[in-house]
């Protein structure tokens, strides 16, 4: 059974396709483009089955900042890792500024990619199934980013709101820790504090909750970390 499928967008063919065989030995299915505009013509075909894109900054016709201007207009919740050689550090943060999932230098370790691969996918649960979650006071979209709240009015939130109401949500009725949560929204070179989830949660009681001062829904444990409820 296929794990997911990966869109490579990489010009220098014998990488791209080092990347697809090795992306199929570890069960990955894999669509490829070589040029700017056969990228936006894939994407656009395939949009709702792609679950990672691996997308390099210098290609032909279009470069690879704005494909992924691109791919979020046309399906917002797809997860990008920039594959380049652009290594300055200049460019590492435009990526990251753009909400890239990670980034990674050319030449890199296979088996490195492998595991940011992994750990990327973890955040994104496959399936339409899972695209739009409803409970008593209101609806998330993981795919737009939008949320109609318990005034059944719509908002659109950040990614890593998104990211961890996905993450909460898909765990009803479990705690999850702190530190799992930074784990999976964070990258190691970000420093959050506990604070910084409070927050998110305060917020989401004010979406989400009928008296936010009493949650039914988005609960805080003391001392170990968050836990929902339908």
């Amino acid at each position: 059974m296929s794990l997911a499928t990966i869109f490579i967008v990489e010009d220098e063919k014998a990488i791209a396709d080092t990347l697809k065989l090795n992306l199929e030995l570890e069960n990955y299915k894999v669509l490829n483009a070589y040029t700017g505009n056969t990228a936006l013509k894939v994407f656009s075909e395939n949009k709702n089955q792609i679950n990672l894109v691996l997308l390099d900054v210098m290609l032909p016709e279009i470069n690879g900042f704005d494909l992924y201007s691109a791919f979020k207009k046309e399906k917002p919740n797809t997860p990008v890792i920039f594959v380049t050689a652009k290594n300055q550090g200049i460019d590492k943060i435009a990526g990251l500024k753009l909400g890239a999932d990670d980034y990674l230098t050319k030449p890199f370790d296979l088996e490195e990619l492998l595991l940011r691969i992994q750990n990327v996918l973890k955040r994104y649960p496959q399936g339409k199934s899972n695209v739009i979650f409803t409970f008593k006071n209101g609806s998330i979209n993981f795919e737009t980013f939008e949320i109609t709240d318990v005034n059944s009015t719509k908002q659109t939130l950040s990614k890593r709101e998104i990211g961890l109401l996905q993450l909460i949500t898909s765990n009803e009725n479990k705690v999850i820790s702190r530190d799992q949560i930074i784990e999976k929204l964070w990258t190691i070179d970000e420093n959050p504090s506990s604070r910084t989830i409070d927050n998110y949660i305060l917020n989401f009681r004010k979406f989400f909750e009928s008296n936010p001062k009493e949650p039914n829904h988005f609960h805080s444990i003391r001392g170990v970390g968050y836990k929902f409820t339908a």
